[in-house]
């Protein structure tokens, strides 16, 4: 599994193809935050994340389908032509909704047909965090929960950073029950949150999760 922010695109054709090489299949999960943020402030829209997710309304996720397709694009187009764009909300991706954020939701495990014929026809599937409702998904964790849902051995967060930081030293390891305390403690924030959240999610469920050269174990 590999998850690309909608900064970070820049990357992600040399990443899949390395992959590829190595023997792997390849799902890959992206985002489009600034993008999507770029657009509605142009028209408007008040751009507000708590915990490093989007508040989003009927108007906003307009804007959000907007973003993921086209960065989905831009992916597929660098993926090269093994790539299959696939929009979640249309393969089935589930979550629980998140009232008091409006159309966002908790992705829920989950192992869409849609991804498993791709990867069995030996194709690159690129997949929009969008969950049925439709409801907005943060992308880091779209993607933990469709790793674990299809029992993938591997997730790798792409980023336009080298990875996680503590007091000023880029860590190569970090535990998962360390993380989460400093996560808890206030050490943190902006968008390494979900995606460490995220990474400790994956490990805890038995996968090899890595944000940049920062390896985070269960």
């Amino acid at each position: 599994m590999l998850k690309v922010g909608g900064a970070s695109t820049g990357g992600v054709g040399e990443a899949v193809a390395a992959l590829r090489r190595a023997g792997s299949r390849v799902v890959v999960v992206h985002g489009a935050g600034p993008q999507i943020s770029q657009e509605m402030e142009r028209r408007g829209l008040e751009v507000r994340f708590v915990g490093g997710r989007r508040v989003t309304t009927w108007e906003g996720l307009a804007m959000v389908r907007e973003g993921l397709e086209a960065v989905n694009e831009v992916v597929c187009a660098a993926v090269g032509p093994d790539a299959v764009g696939l929009a979640g909300d249309e393969i089935g991706l589930a979550a629980e909704c998140v009232p008091e954020l409006g159309l966002v939701g908790t992705p829920l495990p989950s192992r869409p047909p849609a991804v498993l014929a791709t990867l069995a026809a030996g194709l690159v599937p690129v997949v929009t965090p969008l969950a049925r409702g439709p409801l907005n998904v943060n992308a880091d964790e779209a993607a933990s929960a469709l790793a674990i849902g299809i029992g993938a051995k591997r997730i790798q967060f792409l980023t336009d950073v080298p990875g996680v930081f503590h007091q000023g030293e880029l860590l190569s390891t970090i535990g998962a029950a360390h993380a989460e305390s400093l996560i808890g403690a206030g050490t943190f924030d902006g968008g390494i949150v979900p995606k460490l959240l995220a990474a400790v999610h994956a490990a805890q469920h038995g996968l090899a999760a890595e944000i940049g050269v920062t390896a985070v174990t269960g």
